[in-house]
């Protein structure tokens, strides 16, 4: 538990802070006064999940990969993997940005049924800030050989430093320089950069853990490098494509529901960016462990990281209760769009106690080689979990319904997954020990 804590708890300080900063750029862009423009920040907020998504599965896969090699004594073969998977992100995130780059209009009308000031806003936004997914991707990366090292502490430097920047330049430049929301574009794209030199400093220049790239290293590695990160970005764009959804019906509503989508999207993650931080600190330990034919330890981890993960969401749902009239006031929302982060702080947030558990079993399904499993539950719970519970909920009810049927289908998938994670680290146990009980064959 110590060990679980002690990462969670330095990749948290660094997690929360970018997210908090997030949180206070809508706070500034709420100051302009017009509600389009912080429906805009919510579909911009969207598509930047999709992007951050894929870029999660990379970091997941060069931890993966890295971690084992580290925790079989094998350095010289976790440096290679290291230089692999940051060619493969370059490669990667640049395809990805220059494609919704250039459908960034189809989407947001087609999918996302934005129309008005907020998609011409939150198309505008995007054509500043696509560019920067590539060294936000590979400052993510870096920080995940940071964490398959042990090094939690510079690894957060890698997120604090972009949270810093954004800190910073978000007031100077929406209302020092006059830019406006679009400020806030451009000091977006400043953190990213921030990412990456830092991610760099730390894994290149301090622990020497990036050896030179090589494309035909490159070539070679992809295969086991995309056998966990493949299904990972699978996994993790299941749940934009779920959001999208949700957005797509709540857009519908009206611009209030999108309006306090975009302050609810903002103010989860610093509830509970404990979470996504304790899904990244327990992969290196889950990886080195289970490279180290630690299975006991193994089970110890997924079982401390389910009660730390459980506890932490209590806590933050009682917090989030009594603070949502605070919330309401800050980020200026009034009439209907009050009312939903409302319920939201007060019922909604329900849906977390379940999505904790089902984020911590795909963390142990990536790390003990059954990325599928992660990809499956992810999708069952952004589609089956959702598609029929937001439908029928906001047809009955409105936003609130639709809240509630998020809450219903992650409680569905979450404890399943639970379940299924206990049973694939019992099924890895009993098959080393009648390997290492096995008679030798002469």
């Amino acid at each position: 538990m110590r060990h679980v804590a002690v990462m969670t708890a330095t990749g948290a300080i660094g997690l929360m802070a970018i997210f908090a900063v997030d949180l206070l750029s809508l706070f500034w862009v709420s100051r302009l006064g017009d509600q389009a423009f912080k429906a805009a920040v919510g579909y911009v907020g969207l598509a930047a999940f999709f992007a951050m998504s894929i870029n999660i599965g990379l970091t997941i896969a060069a931890s993966a990969t890295v971690s084992r090699a580290v925790g079989a004594g094998d350095r010289a073969r976790g440096r290679r993997l290291a230089a692999s998977a940051l060619t493969i992100a370059t490669v990667i995130s640049t395809i990805v940005a220059a494609l919704m780059f250039a459908f960034r209009d189809w989407g947001l009308t087609a999918l996302l049924h934005a129309s008005g000031e907020p998609m011409r806003v939150a198309s505008a936004f995007l054509a500043i800030t696509l560019p920067a997914n590539v060294p936000m991707a590979l400052g993510m990366t870096m920080s995940g050989i940071l964490r398959a090292v042990g090094d939690a502490r510079r690894a957060m430097y890698v997120t604090l430093s972009g949270a810093i920047a954004t800190a910073i330049l978000d007031p100077t430049l929406i209302f020092g320089l006059g830019l406006g929301v679009y400020g806030a574009a451009w000091a977006t794209v400043a953190s990213r950069l921030c990412f990456l030199l830092v991610g760099w400093h730390g894994s290149v220049r301090v622990h020497e853990m990036v050896a030179a790239p090589s494309l035909p290293e490159a070539r070679r590695d992809f295969r086991p490098i995309m056998a966990i990160g493949f299904p990972a970005i699978m996994a993790n764009l299941a749940t934009p494509v779920g959001s999208a959804y949700t957005v797509r019906v709540f857009s519908d509503i009206g611009e209030a529901a999108i309006a306090a989508g975009a302050v609810i999207d903002r103010v989860t993650p610093v509830a509970f960016g404990v979470i996504f931080a304790l899904t990244g600190s327990i992969g290196p330990i889950i990886g080195q462990n289970y490279g180290a034919r630690r299975m006991r330890r193994v089970r110890r981890a997924l079982t401390d990281s389910f009660i730390l993960s459980i506890g932490y969401v209590l806590v933050a749902w009682a917090l989030l209760a009594l603070a949502a009239p605070l919330l309401v006031t800050a980020f200026d929302a009034k009439g209907d769009s009050a009312d939903y982060v409302m319920f939201y702080c007060r019922y909604g947030v329900v849906a977390w106690l379940f999505l904790a558990t089902l984020f911590v079993a795909n963390t142990a399904f990536n790390n003990l080689g059954f990325p599928i499993l992660a990809m499956a539950f992810n999708w069952g719970r952004a589609t089956l979990g959702t598609i029929p519970f937001v439908t029928f909920g906001a047809r009955y009810a409105g936003v609130k319904g639709g809240l509630v049927g998020i809450a219903l289908g992650c409680a569905v998938f979450g404890l399943i997954a639970v379940a299924v994670a206990y049973g694939a680290t019992e099924r890895l146990a009993k098959g080393r020990e009648m390997a290492r009980r096995a008679p030798s064959v002469p």
